[in-house]
């Protein structure tokens, strides 16, 4: 059987890209995983490891997806490759039971571990000079002012929740967690 595994780091993200992919290679069965990489306990790829029987082929669209880090990349792979399974890395190609198929995996397993370094060191430089700027604040920008939110707190002493987010377009649960710092 060809089992594909396809992970997205957010809730937020779209695992469709790679759905599409792994079903273009005829997986007969897909795990998807909204989880991020960097932790080792991700139940849905140990149920998948788990899953797996000699003779079947593990199939992922890129090295980035199957493992956390090099080291623990190489350990998984060769858990695989003992239990008889086959892996197909879709940007890489076969990944083969062979000195060679095992060096191009462990230096390749290096570069993606690098390239997810080199982006969170990035993106920490980036918000220190953020930080540093005149008016900075940290996370998402507020959707609602202040004026704007105490209006709907007060609309909702005559209504409802769900008449007051028809009315003003703000959530149910933006209400409450406003309505509670108070």
């Amino acid at each position: 059987m060809k089992y594909g595994y396809a992970r997205v780091s957010t809730l937020q993200q779209d695992l469709n890209i790679q759905i599409k992919a792994l079903n273009k290679e005829g997986c007969d069965k897909i795990y998807q995983d909204k989880f991020t990489g960097t932790k080792k306990n991700r139940p849905t790829f140990k149920k998948l490891l788990y899953d797996l029987n000699p003779g079947d082929t593990l199939i992922v669209t890129k090295l980035d997806r199957f493992a956390r880090s090099t080291v623990d990349g190489i350990k998984t792979i060769r858990e695989l490759f003992d239990k008889g399974v086959k892996v197909h890395v879709l940007n890489m190609g076969l990944v083969e039971d062979t000195p060679t198929g095992r060096l191009i995996f462990n230096i390749m397993s290096s570069f993606a571990e690098f390239e997810r370094d080199m982006i969170v060191e990035r993106t920490q430089e980036g918000k220190i000079l953020a930080r540093g700027k005149e008016g900075f604040r940290e996370g998402r920008p507020k959707k609602y002012s202040k004026k704007q939110i105490d209006h709907a707190l007060e609309l909702k002493c005559k209504y409802s929740y769900k008449q007051v987010e028809e009315l003003t377009g703000i959530s149910k649960s933006t209400l409450i967690r406003n309505k509670n710092k108070t």
